[in-house]
């Protein structure tokens, strides 16, 4: 069942939970997050990053997501994730995505408002939702997120309930502690930040760089106030090491046998995420 965004956080809203959003840049990460989202039946938001256009291009990969979503039994959100360009979340809106993120975070304030503006307007046309970022997170995808202090870039609560009122998002990105990629020793979040960006917001606050982050933390996120986590690059870690496993134990010829091995290992990590974002 395709939905967008904003339906699928009110869910998370009305069960203090939250919902899970994994990057699928491939056919097999697809099919591990959304069978195993009708496993526990619960709703689910898989993602493709601009970031991965090199992997996997938006045209290939973009209309088997939402075909996918479509034919799932629990809801499905198909988001763009850290969409920096309008012209490619146009191209996502185009083939059925139902959400977008604008990502103008590196900007100067009054553009990075100017373009989530314009963005929030496009998607409008689709009936599709909009997240955005205030506030600067570290990292990317298959980087090592050191323990430094980057406080300096966190989200303040005052700009972001001006931004959030300036472009009438439907959920906010905001920087707290975590960072993308891997993590090189526990990462240090500032819950309090989070509940005060929920307190004058009163907007579903997303967590970005989510893989990695401990049960308790992931719990304690939540009851501040966070309604759905990015999660991607320890999925992807579980994935490789499926495929490690296998070929120390088993002669393997066949590629569809690494491809299989990994999409059951990142099955089992997405499912240990779940059980906690839903509190299953």
């Amino acid at each position: 069942m395709l939905v967008n965004l904003k339906e699928i956080l009110r869910l998370a809203e009305e069960k203090s939970v939250a919902i899970g959003a994994f990057n699928t840049p491939n056919l097999e990460s697809i099919m591990a997050v959304i069978r195993t989202a009708e496993k526990n039946d619960v709703p689910v938001i898989i993602m493709h990053a601009e970031l991965h256009e090199e992997i996997m291009p938006l045209d290939v990969i973009g209309p088997i997501m939402v075909s996918m979503a479509r034919k799932s039994g629990v809801p499905v959100c198909v988001h763009l994730d850290h969409g920096k360009s309008l012209d490619y979340l146009r191209r996502s809106l185009d083939m059925g995505f139902t959400s977008i993120m604008y990502d103008g975070s590196a900007l100067p304030y009054v553009d990075n408002v100017a373009n989530t503006r314009k963005a929030v307007w496009m998607a409008r046309q689709y009936s599709a939702s909009v997240e955005a970022e205030i506030g600067v997170m570290s990292g990317h995808e298959g980087s090592s997120g050191a323990a430094m202090d980057t406080t300096a870039s966190y989200t303040n609560p005052e700009v972001a309930e001006q931004f959030v009122n300036e472009t009438e998002i439907d959920a906010l990105a905001c920087s707290f502690g975590t960072t993308h990629g891997f993590y090189n020793s526990p990462p240090k979040l500032d819950f309090k930040r989070i509940e005060v960006i929920k307190g004058l917001t009163h907007l579903p606050l997303v967590m970005h760089g989510g893989s990695g982050v401990s049960p308790g933390d992931y719990v304690e996120a939540i009851s501040c106030g966070i309604r759905k986590i990015n999660y991607y690059s320890y999925m992807s870690l579980a994935g490789v090491k499926g495929e490690e496993k296998l070929l120390k134990n088993d002669e393997v010829r066949y590629f569809h046998d690494l491809a299989l091995a990994a999409m059951q290992s990142m099955a089992e990590d997405v499912d240990k995420a779940m059980r906690v974002f839903y509190r299953l």
